[in-house]
């Protein structure tokens, strides 16, 4: 079974967005009007709500999955990310996030696993 079809297991609505514009998330419409409600929540002058919600609103869209089981990305978020020829998807718990393979290469390199990082996944397993 593909990522999005398990996604369709929340409708076949979603909104395709980015926090910065290096990659694409893909959330289901319901996990998506959560977040915003939980943003929204926050109060119009909290300076991060208004931060994340410009951008999510500038690289976002809602869109409808079609028949064959696919969305078609925003064209601003297609260009900024870079989505032409290879991608990676990453599947996260409600969401899935997708990569130009050379730039989330790039991006592993320039940002490698640290003590500390390591010292955050122990604790988590102890």
């Amino acid at each position: 079974m593909s990522l999005l079809a398990t996604l369709k297991e929340f409708g076949t609505e979603f909104f395709i967005t980015s926090e910065d514009g290096d990659s694409v998330r893909i959330y289901p419409r319901r996990v998506w009007t959560e977040i915003e409600k939980r943003l929204v929540g926050l109060g119009s002058h909290n300076r991060h709500r208004q931060k994340l919600l410009t951008r999510a609103k500038y690289f976002g869209q809602t869109v409808v999955m079609d028949e064959q089981g696919r969305v078609l990305i925003p064209a601003v978020l297609r260009e900024t990310a870079q989505m032409k020829g290879e991608v990676d998807v990453l599947d996260y718990e409600n969401y899935l996030e997708v990569w130009n393979h050379f730039r989330l290469m790039n991006n592993l390199k320039l940002q490698p696993i640290t003590t500390q990082d390591e010292n955050a996944l122990n604790s988590l397993t102890n």
